[in-house]
Formats: C-alpha cells, structure tokens, sequence
C-alpha cells in the first residue's frame, strides 16, 4: 500500500531500528524519500483509517512486546536526512542525527553544537525533546524548525517560538511533526570545537554505558537532584531484572543484556522508582517514551 513512498516492510519488527534493541511487530513501517513522500502516506493513511505514528532515530523509545498498529514512519532516509550549510547557518532534516550535524559544524568552523556530538538521536526527536548535555540545549542554537502541522501544512516556526523547556517542546502539544531545523552558529577555531568534543565525548564514554543497548538516561533529572546519585545511593547500582537492568558505569541508565523484553524493562523501571520514592520520597519521571501494545 505504501511502496510508492520508500522502503517499506508489512508485519515486521521494529527491535533493530531501536536503540534498545526491543520492540514487537509493526503492521506497516516506511522511510519515505522525501517530504512529499512523508505527507502522502500520511494522505492515504488517513483516508483508510490507518493510525499514524512519526518517528526519528527511536533513541528515547521503548516500543512495547506487542508492536504498534497502523503505519510506523521512521524519519531517517532520503532528503529527510540531509544537511545544508550556508554561512554561520546549518539546516539538517528530520532525520539527520546530532552527531552528522556537530561534524558539519565542525568541518566549516562554526561552533555551537559540540555539547550535541554524542547525543545519539536525530535532529527531529532533538527539537521535540529539547535535546541538551553539558550545559548546552537545542534552544540555545536553533533559529527556526519546519513543521509539518495537523492539518499537513508546511509551517516556519522562529526558535523562540518552539516552547522549548526541559526535555518538552511545542510539537508534542500541538501534534506536529519536525521537517527540519535551522541552527544559527559562531565562527570557531577548528581546534577550539575539536577539543571540545573530544572532552565530552570522553566524560561521556568514561561515564555512560555506551557499549550496552539502552534508551540513553532513563529517568529526567529531579529538581534538586540527580537520578542516577538517587539511584546509586538506593543500592540499585546493577540491579538486574532478568535481562535488562540498573547499568554498574551509570545508575540513571536501564540498559538490554539481551534478548530483553519490554515488559521486562517496564518492570525494572517501577522497581527503581518505588525503591527510590520510599528511601528519599522523591518521584522519578522517565524521559523515554513508551509506544505501541503489551
């Protein structure tokens, strides 16, 4: 039904385009080409009732056991993933990832976006999350987004105009859907922006279990807090349910052995925030987005 749009799979799983390496089957997933291609599968999917679900990198997703229902898009592909530079301004589709961005920035001497090399997501779940490390966020760089609207028109939104807060956008409110972004940028000496990366990427490396599938960090920081000293000073450092559990490098991360299942991620999850809640009655909230059926 949707071949004309990209790649296309029916009644496939979803568990290797995902970061967690988890997630059931899908009745229907496409890449589309292009964003032509983008809003007319969404055209011909609404004209059949057929459920929509977007998707970037499916870095902060838990798809659960049973799959999703409808059409499954994944914006990673064709010209949704491209990345233009015209002076002190980067513009990347949806689908271009962080770190492809941060290296464009880098190799034309535009500093800004170093914080955003190892984020392991794409440029459209950045402007929806407001993605950020280091002291750096997406608000800080972004001049403008494209935004495909409710009602399939092509929207510009000026950065401050995107809502950004912590981790949270306009585009889940008003059930939008990310084409592209915009970053305004400083000129930088290479070396400057090289040597900034490389010292994130080590505290990274040096302090997050990159090596193991996961979501990323799991919980969002509390006010006043960090989840993962909460969680280690709970005496949940490794903590393992069956073949998912609390990373030994960093607490505020649940990680896949193995073969784990999303129920069983769920489970650890409720264990981690109900041991942390009854030692320091403070409620942990997850930052990854759990989709699909049990």
């Amino acid at each position: 039904m949707f071949n004309n749009f990209g790649k296309f799979f029916e009644n496939k799983k979803i568990d290797e385009y995902t970061s967690f390496g988890i997630g059931g089957i899908c009745d229907y997933i496409l890449f589309p080409n292009s964003v032509e291609d983008l809003i007319d599968a969404i055209k011909l999917a609404r004209k059949n009732n057929i459920p929509v679900h977007i998707f970037g990198n499916l870095t902060n997703v838990l798809v659960l056991d049973g799959g999703i229902r409808g059409l499954t898009i994944i914006l990673k592909d064709g010209s949704l993933s491209e990345i233009d530079v015209d002076g002190n301004l980067i513009t990347a589709g949806a689908g271009a990832t962080l770190k492809a961005v941060s290296e464009a920035a880098y190799e034309n001497s535009l500093g800004g976006m170093e914080f955003s090399h190892g984020i392991p997501g794409s440029v459209g779940g950045a402007m929806v999350m407001n993605a950020g490390a280091y002291g750096g966020e997406m608000k800080d760089v972004v001049k403008s987004v494209k935004l495909l609207a409710e009602d399939l028109k092509i929207i510009d939104v000026d950065g401050k105009n995107m809502d950004f807060v912590y981790r949270n956008s306009r585009v889940i409110k008003n059930n939008e859907i990310v084409l592209s972004a915009t970053f305004e940028l400083k000129p930088r000496e290479k070396s400057e922006i090289l040597s900034d990366m490389n010292d994130f990427d080590e505290r990274r490396s040096s302090k997050q279990p990159l090596d193991m599938m996961s979501c990323g960090s799991t919980f969002k920081r509390p006010e006043g807090y960090f989840a993962g000293k909460l969680i280690e000073d709970s005496g949940l450092r490794g903590f393992r349910y069956k073949n998912c559990g609390v990373s030994w490098q960093h607490c505020g991360f649940i990680v896949n052995y193995g073969d784990s299942k999303a129920e069983d991620v769920l489970h650890a999850i409720d264990v981690v925030r109900k041991v942390v809640y009854d030692k320091f009655g403070v409620s942990l909230e997850t930052e990854l987005k759990t989709v699909g059926e049990k």
